[in-house]
């Protein structure tokens, strides 16, 4: 299992942990942000192909950002996991 640390860019939250193993997310950690709705999202992709819900996420807008903590999760994934 590989586990990754990342700095999101541009968002409220300061950093994302999760663990990578065989392809599939685990344990989608967001330290800052909105609490409730990025525990939501660290349930929801637990134990998906990491891929998929890169795609899935990608994207993603917070208001008048370019991004979101969803967006920055896919980027993430993209430079560690894909």
């Amino acid at each position: 299992m590989e586990h990754v640390s990342y700095t999101p860019n541009g968002v409220c939250s300061v950093q994302i942990d999760f663990d990578v193993d065989d392809g599939k997310l685990y344990n989608v950690r967001f330290v800052g942000g909105c609490n409730g709705n990025l525990k939501a999202i660290g349930r929801l992709v637990e134990g998906k192909d990491a891929k998929e819900v890169a795609d899935i996420l990608r994207g993603n807008t917070c208001g008048m950002k370019g991004t979101s903590c969803a967006d920055q999760l896919a980027k993430a994934i993209d430079k560690h996991a894909g």
